[in-house]
């Protein structure tokens, strides 16, 4: 027997389900695998590559020898399982045919993810660094939802593979595992294109770094022009009687050894290739 039900269900699946199992969907006391005398009881939070933006919701599944349930907790979640669900002559080939059209896109989805990241690293240098700021963030916040989606897949394909109740045949055995390989190609993808986005980071920071040191060695530079100035202001500035004022070139006399010390400053920083 097959059957697709929403979690406020919950009266109907009573005609079908121990009451362990229900208690534990009740109260959300479900791992992500557990093996049983005559059944297994599987629960995830389906991450929806196609709408990124979205919760995950819990997908549980309980199966038999010879019934499989699914509880959605929402309508979204049971569209989805509406979709992959394939009626099949044995629960394994259900079961594996849901785990494998649900991560059907998955490969091409990362790569994908991968190319965008490459892209907003050629973009560093001209893009506005706010941006590329608020893109480096959404990656993170994609990735690790991805990495507690694969996590969670690999803890059922460990339970699955085991098979400590028999419930799957050996011949069926063989098709988990190849699933249970691909999941985990799949978390190890995740986990590069994370170090991946940290290097992407650690790179828009020290493109940030260099950008303030430039913007210091201008302040520095121009500091350093203007102090000798300064000093002459405050020298010429005393209220004292000096022999330069009653000079006639007094005046043209300073403005000169300000553009002097100004040119030489110049020629100095530029040969020190400090600009």
């Amino acid at each position: 027997m097959e059957k697709i039900w929403l979690f406020n269900e919950i009266e109907q699946i009573e005609k079908y389900i121990d009451k362990y199992s229900i208690d534990h969907i009740i109260n959300g006391q479900i791992d992500k695998f557990e093996s049983h005398a005559k059944f297994n009881l599987l629960s995830f939070d389906w991450y929806d590559i196609d709408a990124a933006h979205e919760i995950p919701s819990q997908i549980i599944i309980h199966f038999s020898e010879k019934n499989i349930f699914f509880i959605c907790e929402n309508e979204r979640s049971l569209e989805k399982v509406r979709k992959l669900f394939k009626k099949d002559d044995s629960i394994e080939k259900i079961i594996y045919n849901f785990f494998a059209e649900l991560i059907k896109n998955d490969t091409h989805y990362l790569e994908n993810l991968e190319e965008e990241i490459t892209e907003t690293e050629d973009a560093l240098l001209t893009s506005s660094k706010k941006e590329c700021a608020k893109e480096i963030i959404t990656y993170r916040r994609e990735l690790l939802q991805l990495k507690k989606y694969y996590d969670q897949l690999n803890s059922i394909f460990e339970g699955l593979v085991q098979n400590e109740n028999n419930l799957i045949s050996e011949d069926s055995l063989r098709y988990f595992n190849i699933l249970d390989s691909r999941i985990d190609r799949l978390f190890s993808n995740v986990l590069n294109i994370r170090d991946y986005v940290t290097q992407v980071r650690e790179a828009y920071q020290a493109q940030i770094d260099i950008e303030q040191n430039n913007l210091m060695r201008v302040f520095t530079v121009v500091t350093s022009i203007f102090l000798p100035l300064t000093l002459i202001v405050g020298w010429y500035g005393m209220n004292l009687q000096m022999p330069e004022f009653s000079w006639q070139h007094g005046y043209l006399f300073v403005i000169g050894l300000s553009i002097l010390i100004t040119i030489v400053c110049l020629i100095l920083f530029k040969r020190k290739k400090w600009f």
